[in-house]
């Protein structure tokens, strides 16, 4: 028996109501019947049935046209699972109406079986709608394609195949298409022979690329009650368009344009005439996700804002349309402005590209203003351009010709850029972020020739343990007169010996060595050295003072110092100073630097070795204080010492040692009290002997201060020259145990600069 349900008689029809555009009136499809189950079912009309049994409902549909193709919305309710299917007046099954579509070859009346698929008892919907006679459709107006228009508004009713629409435009027009639902409302565009042309479901470019007239079915994917508005706009041969004029350089004030777009793919437009072939920037400012494309009036995409700078090339005299389009989840106001870049219009005064020039300071006073810095450059220069912020931001910046074109464009090793002809040359500039409450932001520029540089401070190699060869002095830049081949320390300093890392280049520009301190100078001749070289994004202003050092990387004129830790005493009198010492050990001998623990600031400086060619041997950080460092390579071997960064030139003490081969020291006793030792400025490192039979495979060793100050630091080192033990924290007193090889062993004792009195001992750590 079939059960009836009042309640859905009343609701169906408040469900396939339509609301109604206010500029166009979409008719709407036919009323569903109340639980109708089987019979004749009208294009549109949408049949609910609240009872099936294990019989099947058998439903007839009649197309009059031949090659038509049904649109089928079916759904199962909320008994057993339904299935349906369409035969032919044979029996013969054409299509299972699960999916959206069904093709038919023939004109005549189908038949649909809707059966259970397994239980007793279920509820169902079933629509169907003609692809070539509808039950209704819409013709679309030509004002409906303005970006103006407001479009067609309505609500999908539950169950429904779909919604018909049709229009003409001109086959290769391009339109814009709005997402015309937030849920899963879509549609296909077909062309004139009923072909898919694009879907209606996001908001996107669709072209019409194949004839009409058009028509489109739109319907809610799973078939549910659905609000829609239905919008295309036309992109080739715009209309609805806000206009967009030319601007100048600088802040565009009433040449700007404005925008106000809706959350989630909203879209706007703006027209722009250009008067000729030129470039225009395209700059667009708000806190979302906002994207931009500018097409020709024939429909073609220019340019958009995935480009790497915010300009279009724009090849001839016409009109062209900007495509705004919001990707954030909230409303959009924004700015929009359109500089020719083919124009000087606005641009400020013109400047030069000697470096011994201040910086450009460029101010910003509009969020979507472009400044414009014009130079004179001669073919085949090589420029290079810097900006930096002075505030918190990031500034967009690039050189275009007189044209507007952008130079340089694609990837090159090289830094700077080549100028192809001689004459007027413009920077291109403005920041990336703005504050709301923002008036007036500033930013540096810095445009320079790499290639015969001008206005840099010339500086000659110098030597060791003199002040390096260029004086404390502002600009960025210094040339390097060479008048030897070879491999050079190539480094500029502040006053406080803070690095500042440079790259050098030949005098046509071609970068000759990186950030590094070595750098191999290929020829004599005149190099040039800039700092930060490759890092566009920093402005080294006049207001930055360094010394240039530049040394052959072979030590020379260096004294020589003892290698049985006896201290010596030496001052660096200049920022950026390298002094150097020659030690005599020969090659395969380990060497240890000994300091005062008491050594901090610049009377801790830092040391690595060198051989006889300038070669990398040890470090100091590690090799020389942590472990012990091999003399490898081509005597004699050099200890090259420099200031730490942050610490003004001052005096020190330090002192190396050998730490393998015979012992060469006093014997520390076992037991009893072993040894004493006297500190002072001039005595803070104390060496040992341990022999073989004298210590265990642990042995455990004690100091103290019993008179005077500073703190002492414990190392051990076999007969080979490999630290063992430590070198410990400094203290006052402490008792260590260090695992030891067999044979013997070295034992350095560092202490304080200043005067001091320490006992030590050992004996066996393998007895407590």
């Amino acid at each position: 028996m079939r059960v009836h349900r009042p309640t859905l008689k009343h609701l169906l029809p408040l469900l396939a109501a339509v609301t109604l555009a206010v500029t166009l009136l979409a008719a709407p499809p036919a009323a569903a019947a109340a639980d109708k189950c089987g019979g004749t079912l009208a294009f549109g009309e949408v049949a609910v049935c609240s009872a099936l049994t294990t019989e099947p409902d058998v439903f007839t549909v009649t197309t009059t046209r031949a090659n038509d193709k049904l649109f089928v919305m079916t759904s199962g309710g909320t008994g057993s699972p339904v299935g349906f299917t369409l035969v032919d007046r044979q029996g013969t099954v054409l299509c299972y109406l699960h999916t959206r579509e069904c093709q038919l070859a023939k004109a005549g009346t189908y038949t649909i079986r809707a059966a259970l698929q397994y239980g007793e008892s279920g509820n169902y919907s079933i629509s169907v709608e003609s692809m070539r006679t509808p039950s209704a459709c819409t013709t679309l107006p030509g004002t409906f394609f303005s970006f103006a228009s407001t479009g067609v508004t309505g609500t999908l009713p539950t169950g429904s195949a779909g919604t018909c629409f049709r229009f003409h435009q001109p086959v290769g027009s391009v339109l814009q298409l709005w997402a015309p639902a937030s849920g899963s409302v879509q549609g296909t565009i077909l062309d004139g022979q009923f072909q898919p042309v694009c879907m209606v479901r996001y908001a996107q470019v669709c072209k019409l690329a194949t004839p009409g007239p058009y028509s489109l079915s739109l319907y809610d994917y799973y078939g549910a009650a659905s609000p829609y508005t239905l919008r295309m706009a036309r992109i080739s041969n715009a209309a609805g368009c806000a206009p967009l004029q030319l601007a100048a350089f600088g802040d565009p004030a009433g040449q700007a344009g404005t925008g106000n777009l809706p959350a989630g793919d909203g879209v706007s437009c703006h027209r722009l005439r250009m008067p000729s072939a030129g470039t225009v920037g395209i700059r667009i400012f708000n806190s979302q996700s906002l994207f931009w494309q500018l097409y020709d009036d024939a429909g073609n995409l220019v340019c958009d804002s995935s480009a790497l700078r915010p300009a279009c090339g724009l090849p001839a005299a016409g009109d062209y349309t900007v495509v705004t389009t919001n990707r954030d989840w909230n409303p959009v106001s924004y700015r929009i402005a359109a500089p020719a870049l083919f124009r000087n219009a606005g641009c400020a005064a013109g400047t030069g590209l000697s470096w011994a020039q201040d910086a450009l300071v460029v101010h910003q006073t509009s969020a979507v203003q472009t400044n414009c810095q014009p130079f004179h450059g001669n073919a085949g220069d090589r420029v290079v351009l810097y900006s930096a912020s002075i505030n918190y931001n990031y500034v967009s910046s690039w050189l275009v010709d007189s044209s507007g074109q952008a130079l340089c464009t694609s990837y090159s090793p090289e830094d700077g850029c080549v100028l192809p002809a001689t004459g007027t040359y413009r920077v291109l500039s403005f920041l990336a972020y703005w504050d709301s409450s923002s008036t007036d932001e500033a930013y540096k520029l810095q445009v320079r020739r790499l290639s015969q540089p001008a206005g840099c401070p010339v500086v000659r190699p110098g030597a060791y343990n003199a002040d390096p060869a260029g004086a404390l002095g502002p600009v960025r830049c210094r040339i390097l007169n060479i008048a030897t081949p070879g491999t050079y320390v190539a480094r500029a300093y502040r006053a406080d010996n803070t690095l500042l890392y440079g790259s050098v280049y030949d005098s046509t520009g071609h970068r000759v060595c990186d950030d590094s301190a070595y750098c191999q100078i290929p020829a004599a001749g005149r190099y040039t050295m800039v700092l930060d070289g490759r890092v566009p994004g920093s402005v080294i202003d006049n207001d930055v003072a360094y010394v240039t050092t530049v040394l052959p990387i072979e030590p020379s004129g260096c004294p020589v110092v003892a290698d049985d830790g006896a201290a010596f005493r030496a001052e660096f009198t200049a920022p950026g100073q390298y002094l150097c010492r020659q030690l005599p050990g020969a090659a395969g001998s380990r060497v240890v630097e000994l300091q005062p623990t008491d050594a901090t600031g610049s009377a801790n400086p830092s040391a690595y070795v060198v051989d006889a060619t300038g070669a990398y041997i040890c470090d100091g950080g590690w090799q020389l204080r942590q472990s012990s460092c091999q003399l490898n390579g081509t005597a004699p071997f050099y200890a090259i010492l420099t200031e730490n960064a942050g610490n003004a030139p001052g005096a020190f003490t330090t002192a190396f040692r050998r730490v393998d081969g015979p012992p060469s020291c006093a014997e520390l006793p076992r037991g009893g009290s072993g040894a004493t030792v006297t500190a002072d400025a001039d005595h803070f490192a104390f060496c040992f002997t341990v022999p073989a039979g004298q210590h265990a495979s642990r042995e455990t060793f004690t100091w103290q201060r019993t008179a005077g100050a500073g703190a002492a630091a414990l190392s051990v080192f076999d007969a080979g020259g490999l630290r063992y033990c430590g070198p410990t924290p400094a203290y006052e007193e402490r008792t260590v145990t260090c695992s030891l090889p067999d044979g013997p062993v070295t034992v350095i004792l560092e202490t304080g600069a200043v005067a001091g009195t320490y006992g030590i001992t050992h004996r066996d750590g393998t007895t407590p």
